[in-house]
């Protein structure tokens, strides 16, 4: 399915608003005057959710977001492109997952170039 090409300016969060950082790995090229990025894991920082446990509450933050939807037929260094599949804002390509893994729900995607698409 094509998708715009991800890139190290696009706004990303987690499932709860926290910032996800897309990781420029493909110096050497460029959308939109960001890089493009080939790593499929994105770091969260700053994720506020907890979970209820007993009377309190127990810190189970997103840590990363995994995305998911890579490009076939484009690649970079041999790595194949992210993509944001449906094409624009809204849900992400991706899963958000705490630091023992468990999922949290898709991330969101604020802002990103919308002019290089791949299949």
């Amino acid at each position: 399915m094509p998708g715009l090409v991800l890139h190290s300016g696009a706004q990303v969060s987690c499932f709860h608003s926290a910032t996800a950082t897309v990781v420029p790995s493909a110096p050497s090229v460029k959308v939109g005057g960001s890089t493009v990025t080939t790593t499929s894991t994105l770091q969260v920082a700053g994720c506020p959710f907890q979970v209820p446990i007993g009377t309190g509450t127990k810190p189970q933050p997103c840590i990363t977001v995994s995305w998911t939807s890579v490009s076939t037929k484009v690649r970079v260094n041999g790595q194949p492109v992210l993509l944001q599949t449906p094409p624009g804002s809204g849900p992400g390509a991706g899963l958000c997952k705490t630091g023992e893994q468990i999922p949290q729900g898709a991330p969101k995607v604020q802002q990103m170039q919308t002019r290089v698409t791949a299949t």
